[in-house]
């Protein structure tokens, strides 16, 4: 990893857009996925770096890979989907693509609350997912309000303890708009484990509030936090609160794993336990289109009480970084980028 003057994570190279989603599908289809599933996992790394999440996008290229080739991840799986009541659907992906799963989900999903006005599906037995920002908004762009929940591996302490017992915990939520719908993509942490693994590599210290250590003191030191620490939840107790009630919920529904027996979606080493649960409401069918307008007016009103400049709201920062992306291209380090080329070029084999 590069670093600049400063001592901070700097990008080496700038990545058209267009090539950097072909890399990625090329280095998952040499490894054994179908063009078309290889595209959709592809464009979703993708989705990470022009939104400007770095852990969500290509860094994870390797560990998709690795878990290909152990058989973790299974690139021509079937999911198996069933409607266990009119509203609920339950899909065990067969540890398929996460977002391949993801998508076939919503489909469905999105098809049955046009019917029924609301819809739930409870996965399991799927890999990462990775940003929840695309799947609403791409919900929320077909008139119907979406809620994505999902757990993930227990990084994060509770409230006044040690170790960690509890996931990063995202929730997303998409709302249709008469323009652009809002978006919320945000995990229950103070922080990302890639950022505190970032810091650890380049030595810096980290911002007060992010991490414990292993005896469960507040830490400025990203070693200590990665070295039996944890990351700390955002808000204090009701941030540590919301993750824990989001773990009891997801997992609850999609009949999957807690806490520290949740795995799979960073290591390379164990089959994926985590659960992701979407509930779609169909505006159209409950008769509350009527309603996007005001909500448009009300989030106008929000944006104009900046101090310096418009205040954004929930998806405004985002799409307009990934905007910038898609135009200028998207910078990565040059490590990761040679590294994905190899993949891509079947070079690469342990």
């Amino acid at each position: 990893m590069k670093t600049n003057a400063k001592g901070s994570a700097s990008p080496s190279i700038v990545v058209p857009r267009d090539d950097l989603r072909k890399v990625i599908s090329d280095a998952l289809r040499a490894n054994g996925a179908s063009k078309t599933n290889a595209e959709i996992q592809a464009e979703n790394l993708v989705e990470g770096e022009l939104r400007g999440h770095a852990s969500h996008g290509i860094r994870r290229l390797a560990v998709l890979v690795e878990r290909m080739r152990r058989g973790l991840i299974m690139a021509g799986a079937e999911p198996h989907l069933e409607w266990v009541a009119s509203s609920v659907l339950r899909v065990d992906g067969n540890r398929g693509f996460g977002p391949v799963v993801a998508r076939m989900a919503i489909d469905e999903v999105l098809a049955r609350a046009n019917e029924t006005g609301i819809a739930m599906a409870a996965i399991s037995n799927s890999s990462h997912i990775g940003m929840l920002a695309p799947y609403v908004e791409y919900i929320a762009g077909r008139g119907q309000i979406a809620v994505l929940l999902t757990t993930s591996e227990a990084l994060v302490h509770a409230w006044g303890g040690r170790g960690a017992y509890v996931g990063t915990n995202p929730i997303g939520i998409g709302v249709p708009t008469a323009g652009e719908p809002l978006v919320l993509d945000m995990s229950t942490a103070s922080v990302s484990m890639g950022k505190i693994l970032d810091y650890a590599a380049t030595g810096r210290a980290l911002q007060p509030g992010w991490a414990v250590d292993a005896l469960g003191r507040p830490t400025t030191d990203a070693v200590a936090a990665v070295d039996g620490g944890a990351l700390s939840p955002f808000g204090g107790p009701k941030g540590y609160a919301l993750g824990i009630a989001l773990e009891a919920l997801v997992g609850t529904l999609t009949a999957s794993a807690f806490g520290t027996d949740v795995r799979g979606t960073l290591d390379t080493e164990f089959p994926a336990t985590k659960g992701d649960l979407l509930i779609s409401v169909s505006l159209e069918r409950l008769g509350l289109t009527a309603m996007l307008p005001a909500l448009t007016a009300y989030l106008h009103e929000v944006r104009e009480s900046g101090v310096a400049g418009p205040a954004d709201v929930p998806g405004d920062r985002a799409r307009r970084l990934r905007t910038q992306r898609s135009e200028d291209g998207v910078p990565l380090d040059d490590e990761v980028w040679a590294l994905a080329l190899k993949y891509a070029e079947g070079l690469t084999h342990d």
